[in-house]
């Protein structure tokens, strides 16, 4: 009987332990957040950029041959004018060149007078059979070659005033110096920028726009500009330019607005603010802080109204700002996406909504 108590006795301690032992399996975690449900509405929108005013041309001014710079006339914010002296090169060199082009030539020419004259000679002692026909053809030879000797030294001589006219360096157009490359006792390549003149006249708004904002704008757009620092200084303007390709480094594409009878308080360098409607098409708008990246592609997090959790859905962007994206593909009307708490969530979450978001 003793040993019959011993065995029940163990037997229902075993059992309480096992008991108290066992660990309750956790309750899922469920996270707290914030939901929007999607609707399609328009989304035309306006857009801001902010950019600078240039001229419509910039011409480079620069020297056609090698030299050292021994003077510049001007400096940039400089008014120049067409034909105004920019800058000179060190001319000893070409003046020297030249005196010896115009002592060839008179050399060459002093030979040409020599042999036109033996050549009118032998022609009439030709004529009286004086002289054998080699000999007046040999005449006739040397006064060819004496007359393309002149022709030729006469080229140098033209060559080298040229090159001596190089030297000096005039603008070839008015406008404001806006950029200075050399500076006087600099040895300076042909080609290379002395200084860059803006021509007077027409100016453009030019902006670096990004990729989304090009393709959604309409032809023929009308754009505003306004001067940064006073919006009531406006002008209307039209796309004048457009790059082809993208920047290597900030992917954006430059926008060269020509402006229409632009306020004399936009002058060269001043900052100006476009402004231009996109082109109005149905879309889904969503909360630019409602997107993050899935494996390096935009995404949002849609609540699955059956039970709860979330999933990562990729979305096509087709533009954005700050605050606002316009999804292109990947959503549809009456989705629930997660609009605040998105970064603490995982595939499968849990999740109660707390309410809804604009």
């Amino acid at each position: 009987m003793s040993s019959r108590l011993s065995v029940l006795l163990v037997t229902a301690v075993l059992s309480l332990v096992s008991a108290c032992s066992g660990d309750p399996p956790p309750e899922p975690e469920i996270r707290p957040v914030r939901v929007l449900t999607v609707d399609t509405r328009v989304a035309g929108q306006s857009v801001s950029l902010v950019g600078t005013v240039q001229a419509e041309n910039e011409i480079n001014q620069s020297f056609r041959i090698d030299g050292r710079i021994i003077e510049r006339t001007v400096n940039v914010g400089d008014t120049v004018r067409a034909g105004q002296l920019i800058a000179r090169l060190d001319s000893q060199n070409e003046e020297t060149s030249l005196n010896a082009a115009r002592a060839q030539l008179a050399a060459a020419r002093a030979q040409f007078i020599e042999a036109d004259n033996h050549f009118v000679r032998m022609r009439d002692l030709i004529a009286e059979n004086a002289v054998s026909r080699s000999q007046f053809d040999q005449a006739e030879a040397n006064r060819t070659a004496a007359s393309s000797q002149v022709e030729s030294a006469q080229a140098q001589v033209t060559l080298a005033s040229n090159r001596l006219g190089y030297t000096r360096l005039e603008s070839s157009a008015s406008g404001v110096v806006t950029f200075q490359g050399a500076e006087p006792g600099e040895v300076v390549a042909a080609g290379r920028t002395i200084v860059q003149v803006a021509r007077e006249g027409a100016r453009d708004a030019v902006f670096d726009v990004p990729a989304a904002i090009k393709d959604s704008a309409p032809e023929n757009a009308r754009i505003t500009v306004a001067l940064t620092g006073a919006p009531d200084v406006r002008a209307e303007g039209r796309v004048r330019e457009v790059a082809p390709r993208a920047d290597a480094v900030t992917g954006t594409f430059r926008i060269r607005i020509a402006l229409i009878d632009p306020p004399a308080a936009m002058r060269l360098g001043t900052t100006v603010t476009g402004s231009m409607k996109l082109t109005d098409a149905a879309g889904i708008e969503i909360p630019a802080v409602a997107v993050t990246r899935s494996g390096g592609r935009p995404s949002v997090w849609v609540v699955n109204p059956a039970d709860g959790s979330v999933t990562s859905r990729d979305i096509g962007i087709g533009s954005s700002n700050p605050e606002r994206v316009v999804v292109s593909s990947g959503l549809d009307p009456g989705d629930v996406i997660v609009i605040a708490g998105v970064h603490a969530l995982r595939p499968g979450q849990k999740v109660r909504a707390l309410g809804t978001g604009k």
